[in-house]
């Protein structure tokens, strides 16, 4: 069972790799869009700034989420920021670090806050948009010091292939956001299956369960 739940997850995030790369270029369009794409830098349609906090102000437990260089979001007590933002390190795995969130929040100096986005635009669109493209523009334009780091340019200048009304973007964002539900749900599935699964090893090979 464990195993058919893992080959399961493995395939429908195959698929949604593939639906991605189809929906977010244009080369599959849904039903009822025809309007031809364009090409648009991503620094013209929203603010790009970095956050102003230390890792040292994470608070355990705190009252907000806070966004630091890491795929981990930690916790503080305090918020700069209430908005739809998608946030990226400019250290610390580039071009595959991706958050979203629209709310309350606060972030780390050397990650990236991209918001206020234009009318036109939706930012999870841009959000499923960088997880699949920004990585390889992410490494062909990053600084190489001691550790590679991305500057506000490399950022600006991202080019983002856009239907043309938002509308079109947002009816993307939720096949896509179906896809990640259903994925979110076999993975939930698998983890409740595997502790079912080491909880009767446990009773067995201590003998608390004996076989009739």
């Amino acid at each position: 069972m464990v195993g058919s739940l893992a080959t399961t997850i493995a395939k429908r995030r195959a698929i949604k790799q593939g639906m991605m790369q189809e929906l977010l270029t244009g080369r599959t369009r849904l039903r009822g869009f025809e309007s031809e794409w364009g090409l648009t830098a991503l620094g013209s349609v929203c603010r790009i700034k970095t956050g102003a906090r230390n890792n040292q102000d994470k608070v355990p437990n705190g009252a907000y989420p806070f966004f630091v260089r890491s795929a981990t979001v930690e916790r503080i007590d305090s918020y700069s920021y209430d908005t739809e933002a998608i946030l990226v390190p400019g250290e610390g795995g580039i071009g595959t670090i991706f958050h979203y969130i629209n709310g309350k929040f606060e972030v780390h100096q050397r990650v990236y806050k991209i918001s206020d986005f234009a009318s036109n635009v939706s930012g999870k669109f841009v959000y499923y948009f960088m997880r699949v493209f920004f990585g390889s523009h992410a490494m062909e334009n990053s600084v190489k010091a001691t550790v590679d780091s991305l500057r506000l340019p490399t950022f600006n200048s991202f080019e983002l292939s856009l239907p043309p009304t938002r509308a079109e973007q947002e009816a993307i964002v939720e096949v896509l956001e179906d896809a990640d539900a259903e994925i979110e749900a076999l993975e939930k599935r698998l983890e409740a299956t595997r502790q079912i699964k080491e909880g009767m090893m446990q009773e067995l090979l201590t003998g608390r369960t004996r076989l009739v």
